[in-house]
């Protein structure tokens, strides 16, 4: 069974930047394409950035030139590096793979002065 740990939310001044962490258990971890979605408050999940098993990326509008997804199979683990970021970042960012559709617990990201 696959389990998806995220860490490394928190409160940041607009602007500044934060590194989200997702480790994964069990086998096969670099062949499964992986995802980070976020839910704004009072708002629907929506994906935010895809990365393949290849390497290949895809963002959401709203975040690209800001966030990037990177992983590291060595590690089982997937990262999402956001800068500039804006107060409508602000969400429980979660960690997905996308052929098991397993998701982590969240973790929440506040962007307020």
């Amino acid at each position: 069974q696959v389990q998806l740990v995220e860490s490394g939310g928190g409160l940041v001044q607009p602007g500044g930047s934060l590194r989200l962490s997702c480790a994964a258990s069990g086998s096969g971890f670099s062949i499964y394409t992986m995802a980070w979605y976020r839910q704004p408050p009072g708002k629907e999940r929506e994906v935010v950035a895809i990365i393949a098993g290849g390497g290949s990326t895809t963002y959401a509008n709203s975040v690209k030139g800001r966030f990037t997804i990177s992983r590291d199979n060595a590690k089982n683990t997937v990262y999402l590096q956001m800068n500039s970021l804006k107060s409508e970042d602000t969400a429980v960012y979660y960690c997905n793979n996308v052929q098991l559709r397993y998701w982590g617990q969240g973790t929440q990201v506040t962007v307020s002065s």
